[in-house]
């Protein structure tokens, strides 16, 4: 072995041999001619005379590539009774360039991976950043039983193939002895394609499928092959560090730098990630929630997540970064396409199997309307049928709820509903989107739900399993998710809507939705507690909230008269009640209370065959749940009719008993009320029923997008006409989820003897909801003693 001169840091002083006598194969990760130098006069340094070795020269730096060479098989071959050890030199960044990746570094190398002639610069420069790495050693024995076991025949049979999985395995340990010097964040899977390749049950699923579709197996392969090279992210340091800086940039263009989190939150899932077979499902409110959960994992140093995506997200530019730093681009659709699944199922059970934590937006919960939709199952069928197939044990699904002050998209959001089409991704449609980012739009807060724990994944044909693993991590979901100071303002200004409110009537409106927030113990940001309570700090809270909503445009300030004003701005009901919407899901159960003690109280009850209050109460309730069982999700009735109680409880324990032998025990109940909330949280639903109702009673569409383009220009003749209360109960979402509704209930089956009737039937009870949810909304300003001219005319209080 040539002598090299070694840097005299400690690190240099540890002994690469294995412990005892017998023979050594070193293993060299060798990228060119100075590393490969430096690593065998380490090896020179330390050798005594008794001991020999053979030193192979690999490189295992790219998957791509082959890793093995006939002279390591020879070698493997004739020492049986040697010890591997793989040796590879390593770079750290300087203190100043740690984490921050510049263009430069594509050209030579960066600082961790730089060229023959910049590391011998570094040697001589800064010789402490040449770092030895040394893999945990293995025997030839013992790594040749592992490859029996895995690959079901004897290493002394295959010699190439037991010379790449020795390689492999040198590749992955001494990732993890790196790891130890730079960070869990860098740990990222290698030679996935092969390895799935090489497994005996895999080959035995294509041969299947090739049997099935007449192809020849060769063709099926081929086909595979070609899938895994499209969806198989290949992570590298450099490319996480330049994501990680992507998320930074695009993050801080219009938000405060600060993520808000719980560090106790974060210890947590790391526990869990590192133990089990894991995957995160945020919620989805805009583009870049894709870049939060990265953003925190990698600053908290944990591996990065394998992050799915839509393959309309694989734009050029932006599906580069993406695949190297982890991202997984599936196509939209693929049902019929037996070799697609059967490698993306491969893939994700590989992942769960090695603990490499996956992540995705929780499908189904990007809801244009701001609260969050009935979830889907599409991928997460496709990530547990993987789980299945690889038999992952003990699997946690870790909801994660982001959530914005402001979001950019919600204008595009309200356009969408206005019947503006969506435009497609580009990248001109990608650099106009982070242009618009620039613009303050206040705090991003993220929480960590409690996992959703899963034993061993259902079968696949297990539908029902499947839906109710969906629907705990949607609620858990929802649990966490925090009330935020801009949507406590639109739920307070909407639900006066159009009148506006003094900045003292708009902190008491906040301060009853935040006491009412805090004796149920849920989530708010920091920036609502001062209003539990009056002081001043309360008044310089909301003045900075109701300053970031003005500059947005989403709320109007007088101040020409006695008393500055705010109200609604003209035109931005819509965006408002996007953000009223991302929180109302906490004030359901009190609004379908509401409403059904409304119903109660208009029954005459002195009617002899009349039923009893508890029951009309309880089938208000149950029509109300059926009514929008497309606009929220609710646990089963008996579990939902528990939730219901002791919402009630709270207002008298014994409700049920007034309710039943007071004439009055309605209208008593409702006095009781902190707050109304059901105009708040159900008007824009219910007028929008409503309206559609009435177009399929004066229509005989039977093409859903000609329904919801009568309704949508019916809407609009309705808000001209101030028969609904804003411009957001018209929209294409609402008209579509109405549609759903009259289709479930048999409405749309014109040729029915009783169709006609019983359309009507339905819109005149419709009716009979929007008005009694003027009637909560009538209550909610009688508790102030201010009612307003529209209210006057309406009749209600």
């Amino acid at each position: 072995m040539a002598l090299v001169k070694l840097p005299t840091s400690a690190q240099w002083h540890n002994n690469p041999w294995p412990p005892g006598d017998g023979p050594v194969v070193f293993i060299l990760d060798r990228r060119n001619d100075f590393e490969a130098g430096l690593l065998s006069a380490w090896i020179s340094r330390h050798q005594t005379e008794k001991r020999r070795c053979t030193v192979i020269e690999l490189s295992l730096a790219d998957d791509r590539l082959s890793p093995s060479n006939p002279r390591f098989e020879r070698a493997l071959a004739q020492t049986s009774d040697a010890v591997v050890v793989p040796l590879r030199l390593g770079y750290i960044h300087s203190s100043a360039q740690r984490h921050r990746p510049r263009l430069t570094d594509l050209l030579r190398g960066g600082e961790h991976l730089p060229g023959a002639l910049r590391g011998r610069w570094i040697a001589a420069r800064y010789p402490e950043r040449l770092i030895p790495y040394r893999g945990l050693p293995a025997s030839v024995a013992e790594l040749a039983a592992r490859f029996a076991h895995k690959y079901e025949q004897p290493a002394a049979a295959q010699p190439a193939e037991f010379g790449v999985f020795v390689a492999r395995a040198a590749a992955v340990v001494l990732d993890m002895a790196e790891r130890q010097q730079v960070g869990g964040r860098y740990k990222v899977p290698r030679y996935v394609a092969a390895s799935l390749q090489s497994r005996p049950e895999f080959r035995a699923q294509l041969a299947t499928i090739a049997a099935q579709s007449g192809q020849s197996p060769s063709a099926i392969s081929a086909e595979v092959t070609g899938y895994l090279r499209e969806m198989v992210s290949i992570p590298t340091r450099f490319w996480l560090d330049v994501w990680a800086k992507v998320c930074n940039i695009c993050l801080g263009l219009g938000y405060d730098p600060a993520l808000n989190y719980s560090r106790e939150d974060v210890e947590r899932i790391r526990g869990i990630v590192r133990k089990h077979p894991t995957a995160l499902l945020w919620t989805h409110k805009t583009y870049i929630d894709g870049f939060v959960v990265p953003k925190i994992l990698f600053d908290n140093d944990f591996p990065m997540p394998h992050l799915f995506g839509g393959a309309n997200l694989n734009i050029p530019g932006l599906g580069f970064l993406l695949r190297r730093a982890g991202g997984i681009f599936i196509k939209r659709s693929f049902q019929d396409n037996e070799a697609y699944k059967t490698a993306l199922r491969a893939y994700i059970g590989y992942l769960m199997e090695k603990h490499f934590p996956l992540s995705w937006s929780f499908e189904g919960t990007r809801s244009r309307l701001g609260k969050l939709m009935p979830p889907k199952y599409g991928l997460l069928k496709y990530v547990l049928e993987g789980a299945w197939q690889a038999d992952a044990r003990d699997i946690h699904i870790i909801p994660v709820s982001v959530s914005y002050d402001l979001v950019r998209d919600a204008e595009e959001y309200a356009r969408e509903q206005a019947g503006v089409p969506k435009a497609p991704e580009s990248i001109a449609w990608m650099i106009s989107y982070l242009r618009s980012l620039a613009r303050p739009m206040g705090k991003i807060y993220v929480n960590f739900g409690e996992p959703v724990k899963l034993a061993q994944a259902p079968d696949p044909s297990d539908r029902l399993a499947l839906s109710k693993i969906a629907f705990e991590v949607a609620v858990e979901a929802n649990r966490v998710t925090p009330i935020t100071l801009p949507a406590a303002v639109s739920m307070a200004l909407l639900g006066v809507y159009p009148r506006a409110l003094t900045e003292q009537e708009v902190i008491f409106e906040v301060s009853r939705i935040t006491q009412w927030a805090d004796a149920r113990a849920i989530r708010q940001s920091a920036d609502l507690k001062p209003l539990s309570k009056d002081t001043m700090q309360a008044a310089q809270a909301m003045h900075a909230g109701l300053n970031l909503m003005i500059e947005e445009g989403i709320i109007s300030r007088f101040d020409g008269g006695m008393e500055t004003v705010y109200g609604i701005a003209p035109g931005q009901a819509p965006i408002a009640s996007f953000y009223r919407n991302t929180i109302i899901h906490f004030f359901l159960n009190q609004a379908i209370a509401e409403l059904a003690l409304i119903a109660v109280m208009e029954i005459d009850l002195s009617v002899d065959d009349q039923q009893p209050p508890e029951s009309i109460f309880w089938d208000a309730v149950d029509d109300l749940r059926d009514l929008f069982k497309f606009e929220f999700f609710y646990p089963p009735s008996a579990v939902f009719h528990d939730e219901i109680d002791r919402e009630l409880q709270r207002l008298d324990s014994s409700w049920r008993e007034r309710l039943n032998n007071d004439p009055g025990g309605a209208r008593h109940l409702l006095s009781l009320l902190e707050q109304p909330v059901a105009h708040r949280v159900l008007q824009v639903f219910s007028e929008a029923y409503h309206l559609a109702a009435e177009v399929l009673c004066s229509g005989s569409e039977t093409d859903r997008d000609a329904f919801i383009d009568r309704c949508m220009n019916y809407g609009r003749q309705a808000y001209l006409q101030r028969r609904i209360s804003s411009e957001a109960s018209m929209g294409k979402i609402l008209f579509q989820n109405a549609w759903q509704i009259f289709d479930s209930r048999g409405l749309l089956d014109q040729d029915a003897v009783d169709c006609h009737e019983r359309r009507q039937r339905t819109a005149d009870a419709l009716a009979r909801w929007v008005r009694r949810i003027e009637i909560s909304r009538a209550l909610s300003i009688s508790q102030r003693g201010a009612e307003t001219q529209r209210d006057r005319a309406i009749g209600v209080i």
